[in-house]
Formats: C-alpha cells, sequence, structure tokens
C-alpha cells in the first residue's frame, strides 16, 4: 500500500493512524476530518469541559512530540466512498484516492425535528457544541435535558454544580435500563433525586414551544424565537430557559450508501475489522462489528473501543485480511455523576440475575455482578474503582 485514508480524525481515526505507523507502514497517510479541530478527548465534554475547570487545550489527544507524518485534511466532511477508483469524495469537490482506507466517521446526535432555528436547544456531541452550551450554562437559569441516558446524566450533573434548576425527562420507565438492566439502571437514576434534580419518567415530548423574546445577552434565532418549554405528551409544559437533547446518536454513514459496502446499523465488520469492500475496514462508533462470544453484529460506542479496536483493523487492512481475527474485549464505560464514579464492563443483556457482591445501595457504593447461567458476564461499580478493577480483569480472563 502506497497510500491509506482515515476518514475520520476523532479518537477512532487517530487510533489508526497510530496503529499503521506502529505495525510499520511508511507509506503515505491521510487523516480526513469533517471538523476544523485537531482531535480531541469527547468524554470531558460533558463534565470538566462543560464547568469550565479545563480548557481546549486540556482536550488535545496528541502529544506536542507526536509526529505521525500524516497529512491532515479538515474542515472537509466525506461525501461519498468511489470503490471503483479507491477515491474518498469530499463536500469541497475534492477527491483523496487510496489504496487502503479506514473509516472512522462516528456518529451524530440525534435531534427533535421541527426544533430547527429555535434558540436555546442544544445537542452535545461536539467541542463547538460544547463551547455554545458552556456559554448558555453560564448564565443560569432553568435547565432541560431530554433523555436519561448517560450524556443527559452528566450534563444534569454538571448544571446542578453550577446552580441551575435542572429537569430530566427521560420516555422509559427507568432510565439507562438498556445498558445496566432495570434494576441497577434505577438505581443509578436515583443520583438525581439525591440532588434535588426532578426525573420524569415514562412520558414521551410532544415538542417544544419558543418565545419571540430573548434574554439578555443570547438573541433569539432568525425568525424561531427561543425556547420556553418542553410540551410533553400527558398535556405537561415544563418551563425551560435551556433545553439539551440527549436521545442517542446515528452512526454517520449516510456517505456510503451507493459504495457497494454493507451497511446495517453502521457499517458491517467482521470480528477483526474488516467490511465487505476489500482494502476498507471500519472502526468506532461507525462500526457494527462482529462478535463471536455471542454470535451478533454490535456497535459499541465508547471511548475504549475507539483506542483499541483499531490496532486490529488495522493489521487486517495491512495484511490484507490474512490474520487471525481475536475475540473483541468486553465493552467498558465510566460515567461521573454528582461525585460519584460510575464503572460498567460486559453486556447486560445477556444476565439472568444481578447481585451487589460489595457495599449498600443507600449509599450509593456498590459493586455488582451480572450472571447468565452462574456466570459473571458484566460487572457495574459504583464508587469501587479498586475492586471494579479485580473483577473486570477476572471477567476478561472468563471471557477470553
Amino acid at each position: 500500500m502506497r497510500t491509506v485514508a482515515v476518514v475520520g480524525a476523532s479518537l477512532a481515526g487517530l487510533s489508526a493512524a497510530r496503529s499503521l505507523r506502529k505495525q510499520g507502514y511508511d507509506g503515505r497517510l491521510v487523516v480526513i476530518g469533517d471538523e476544523t479541530h485537531r482531535p480531541y478527548d469527547r468524554p470531558p465534554l460533558s463534565k470538566e469541559f462543560l464547568a469550565g475547570t479545563i480548557g481546549e487545550a486540556d482536550l488535545a489527544l496528541e502529544p506536542d512530540d507526536e509526529d505521525l507524518r500524516a497529512e491532515w485534511v479538515l474542515g472537509a466532511r466525506a461525501t461519498g466512498l468511489d470503490s471503483a477508483h479507491r477515491a474518498v469524495r469530499l463536500a469541497d469537490g475534492r477527491e483523496v484516492r487510496a489504496d487502503g482506507i479506514v473509516i472512522a466517521t462516528g456518529a451524530s446526535a440525534r435531534t427533535l425535528p421541527g426544533t430547527e432555528g429555535l434558540a436555546g436547544v442544544h445537542t452535545l456531541r461536539t467541542l463547538d457544541d460544547a463551547l455554545a452550551l458552556r456559554d448558555e450554562l453560564a448564565l443560569g437559569g432553568r435547565l432541560v435535558v431530554i433523555g436519561g441516558g448517560f450524556i443527559g446524566a452528566e450534563v444534569a450533573s454538571t448544571a446542578y454544580a453550577l446552580g441551575l434548576d435542572v429537569t430530566v425527562i427521560e420516555a422509559a420507565p427507568t432510565p439507562l435500563a438498556g445498558p445496566l438492566g432495570e434494576t441497577m439502571g434505577g438505581l443509578v437514576s436515583t443520583l438525581h433525586a439525591d440532588h434535588g434534580v426532578r426525573l420524569l419518567c415514562g412520558v414521551g415530548v410532544k415538542g417544544l414551544s419558543g418565545d419571540e423574546r430573548s434574554e439578555p445577552g443570547i438573541p433569539p434565532a432568525a425568525g424561531g424565537g427561543r425556547v420556553d418549554a418542553v410540551l410533553l405528551e400527558d398535556g405537561r409544559s415544563i418551563p425551560a430557559d435551556i433545553v439539551v437533547v440527549g436521545v442517542g446518536a446515528r452512526p454517520c454513514v449516510d456517505w456510503l450508501e451507493g459504495s457497494g459496502i454493507a451497511l446495517d446499523n453502521g457499517v458491517l465488520c467482521g470480528a477483526d475489522g474488516r467490511t465487505s469492500l476489500a482494502g476498507v475496514v471500519a472502526v468506532g462508533d461507525c462500526a457494527n462489528w462482529y462478535d463471536p462470544r455471542v454470535g451478533a453484529h454490535r456497535r459499541v460506542e465508547h471511548w475504549t473501543g475507539a483506542r483499541e479496536r483499531p490496532e486490529a483493523a488495522v493489521a487486517t487492512l495491512l495484511a490484507g485480511g490474512a490474520v487471525e481475527p481475536g475475540v473483541p474485549r468486553s465493552p467498558y464505560f465510566w460515567s461521573d455523576q454528582y461525585g460519584v464514579k460510575i464503572q460498567f464492563v460486559g453486556h447486560a443483556a445477556g444476565a439472568d440475575s444481578v447481585t451487589i457482591e460489595e457495599g449498600t445501595p443507600d449509599d450509593r457504593n456498590v459493586l455488582a455482578v451480572y450472571r447468565r447461567a452462574g456466570q459473571p458476564v458484566a460487572v457495574l461499580g459504583m464508587n469501587q474503582p479498586r475492586l471494579f478493577m479485580r473483577w473486570r480483569k477476572q471477567l476478561a480472563a472468563a471471557l477470553s
């Protein structure tokens, strides 16, 4: 291979570029990103960065002395993949031709239809999103978070610490039931009530209402006014000065339509990151990898997956697909809410029981183990970092 193009310049793309050089690739390396920023760390965006305790420089993922000998094409959105000519088409009309391609275009935040042009309504996925939201939170007021997942919960926790009046709205009966299960999802979500944050569950959002008047220092959107309430499907109206929509993300794969690459909830991949097109692999939030442990594909939207899986995908790319795929590590993620460190590894969906092995729920200080047929399949820790890491190693050994 003389040229490799990495499409996506966040953590997964950077990890792929690093793996290419580490594994001996010394040819032309082009990294394409739709944002103008160099790679940055996303987890702090909803926590320390949003709170203003760290700045943009603290988010940088590249040390000053790192030189990947790469061509950085930033602020350039990929619009198509010409598989016949092995070319990535960009929105500005340019093309990047490559012998090998790493797809790392990530995911974008889902939005609420009909909220375009309404000031005070935010999603949180990018650095620019965080900058805009941080400016508004600094003015105080009433914040409504739509979606009780991890991003929504972290934003609520940060806003609470900044002194805002916070309400979280979750359509499901129990927040976080998907990743953590009903029992532990309910336990973790009690952190909101512990700190006086209102949590409304089991009710959907009908829409938002806007007021043509603007708050001091915040201009209304052109023709759209400024949000003043969240309208619920049960008829209630929740006053709001700021709204954050945290209802999940969708993989950024629209640009691959018509390329011949197999798509299904992202880019379909083998256990080694290989796609249906020769010389093309996919990593990060847009990649739907095959998990041989469960015999199904999984799209893992976690920091550790974006950091670790590119190594295997790059090995596959450089070897032309002649690499025996290993078993991907169990998904691991963490969250910081209201001063509590939450850690999770494994798959809660496959469990038939969950037991608290250490600590007490009333203290929000527990170590819980999920089991299937008596065998551990997942572990949750709340303020139990040492014991959690011990269990994480045990789980990895048992599943390897």
